[in-house]
């Protein structure tokens, strides 16, 4: 077991899958000299800045018997290639009545906190989420970036891994060797008996933190990692609210039509998690407006410990 960064574990796993399967190739705008030198230019593409080009190709290239990994950058520039992932990667399998895989695993980063202004601040991982057909990403640790960045480029459907920008140089314990994490399986990161916070991303970090807070107070929280949007465990986040009674759900995007959304309705649709139930349900989610470029007003747009912590303690009065 080592502690390196998200970044790194991300690196780590592309060259592992890289090695052991050398139909994986790589398409991105910005050129990585290392994978270069060890792999080649035939594997690792360096593209112009055409991202509904380069998404196109890396479909077609998946379509023909390679596991593309194209990486977006920021998920800003997905919006410029909206028909290659909503019309053509989203459908493609389903509209060839399962008869041919499409392995492409398209990254990018996600998520406010970064003083980079609105446009590149944005979390709209909901909006992919709607898209029948694309398996979507978003984990929180090194370990758990690394297992699912192999397991996504190992699957045999298009997959959107987000890598939240905040996370990127944080660290983890990674364990040595193979390290591969299914995809559709949840996690409890902190296991505890009064409330359950589903925390998304950076704020599964941020929900551990407060639950060290309010351990001194005798309050303990259990905090699950969907890790997985799409497809998301209901099972392991239903039995969590079954245990505790109370649920919070932390996400920085918007709470309209959100991950969030999703999470409290697989919990109160499921008659037998709803009847568990002692409190509504609370929501800690960004504010309906663009990420302010300011820092003052970012930090008072995303949610913070806080915010959580009001929310916990609303769901125990």
């Amino acid at each position: 077991m080592r502690e390196i960064t998200f970044a790194q574990a991300l690196e780590e796993a592309l060259i592992e899958e890289m090695e052991r399967d050398e139909r994986v190739i790589t398409l991105a705008t910005t050129r990585a000299p290392g994978l270069e030198n060890k792999f080649g230019d035939k594997r690792v593409r360096f593209t112009p800045i055409s991202e509904a080009a380069f998404t196109g190709i890396g479909l077609g290239a998946a379509g023909s018997g390679f596991r593309p990994v194209v990486h977006w950058g920021m998920v800003t520039f997905s919006f410029v290639a909206m028909d290659q992932i909503v019309n053509q990667a989203s459908k493609i399998r389903y509209m060839f009545g399962g008869q041919a895989d499409f392995p492409v695993t398209y990254r990018c980063t996600t998520g406010g906190g970064m003083q980079v202004a609105a446009q590149h601040s944005q979390s709209p991982y909901s909006m992919f989420m709607h898209l029948a057909g694309l398996k979507i990403i978003l984990p929180s640790t090194p370990a758990d970036a690394k297992g699912l960045l192999k397991s996504s480029i190992r699957d045999n459907n298009p997959v959107v891994f987000f890598e939240c920008s905040r996370l990127a140089s944080t660290t983890g314990p990674v364990p040595d060797g193979e390290h591969v994490v299914p995809i559709g399986v949840a996690d409890v990161k902190r296991a505890g008996r009064d409330v359950t916070v589903v925390g998304l991303a950076y704020y599964v970090r941020e929900a551990l933190a407060v639950a060290d807070t309010l351990a001194a107070e005798g309050i303990s929280l259990e905090v699950v990692d969907p890790r997985t949007l799409v497809p998301m465990d209901a099972d392991a986040i239903r039995a969590s609210v079954r245990k505790t009674g109370r649920l919070v759900v932390v996400d920085e995007a918007p709470a309209t039509c959100s991950a969030a959304s999703e999470i409290v309705a697989l919990v109160t649709e499921d008659a037998q998690t709803f009847r568990a139930l002692r409190a509504p349900v609370q929501r800690v989610c960004a504010a309906p407006v663009p990420v302010p470029f300011s820092p003052p007003l970012e930090q008072a747009a995303l949610p913070d410990r806080a915010r959580i912590t009001a929310a916990i303690r609303r769901v125990l009065a």
